[in-house]
């Protein structure tokens, strides 16, 4: 391994290497060692990366999205650690090129297969995490996650309102929310529709949608917006 670029592979990922055995491990492939005994693996690197990046997203979601709740912040997490997500992180910073592959694997294209290239990703992660601490991977998924770009985006950014609705009146033991169509306006091909969100008899806010399923979801928005901002709506609703 003295021949591979292990300094300009580690300026990649932000992180040098006390022990450069570990980054050696991280990004061995299983199938290595079914053909050479002496090859250790990196599953057990994948498995403590795979915790330590819930950790690490996790603490970065409740810095960035201070007032969210727990559903939104596992939704928007599970999309951050998605093998799709880690694929391309992996991918950007060549990761498939420093994998060692048994040459079966090699074969049948290892390097480009998304699944295996998340996984190295989060073995790498692990190897971090031993070598140098939870600070050292923070850097490295900061820097390779692109993560301020990532939560800019829509994909990220898109909450189910209602889901998030329900979440916060289950955990208070309130019923259920309601939704009821007030008025629908416009032609037929271009309808608007006006919902209020009524939750135990009582309407909590209005909204308008070019369909009723964008309504609701802009008067749960509204109406879960107005109860964390508003501890007096949350009182009236427990009398």
């Amino acid at each position: 391994m003295a021949d591979r670029p292990w300094d300009a592979f580690e300026a990649v990922l932000g992180h040098r290497f006390a022990d450069r055995g570990l980054l050696e491990r991280a990004l061995t492939h299983r199938s290595c060692r079914a053909e050479q005994q002496s090859c250790a693996h990196n599953e057990q690197l994948e498995f403590l990366g795979d915790a330590v990046l819930g950790l690490v997203l996790s603490a970065y979601l409740i810095r960035r999205f201070p007032d969210w709740g727990e559903g939104e912040l596992s939704r928007a997490r599970s999309r951050l650690a998605s093998a799709r997500a880690l694929a391309e992180a992996a991918r950007r910073i060549g990761l498939g090129q420093q994998l060692r592959l048994g040459p079966g694997e090699e074969k049948s294209g290892g390097r480009e297969k998304g699944k295996l290239l998340a996984n190295a990703y989060e073995a790498v992660a692990g190897a971090i995490f031993l070598d140098g601490g939870l600070a050292a991977v923070e850097a490295f998924v900061e820097r390779t996650l692109l993560l301020p770009e990532l939560v800019e985006t829509a994909e990220l950014a898109r909450t189910d309102h209602k889901s998030a609705l329900q979440e916060w009146l289950q955990a208070r033991r309130q019923p259920p929310a309601q939704y009821r169509v007030l008025r629908e306006s416009g032609p037929e091909h271009a309808k608007l529709f006006e919902v209020a969100v009524v939750v135990d008899g009582q309407p909590l806010a209005v909204s308008t949608g070019r369909s009723k399923k964008e309504a609701e979801q802009r008067a749960a928005a509204l109406a879960l917006e107005q109860l964390r901002q508003n501890p007096e709506s949350e009182q009236r609703m427990h009398e």
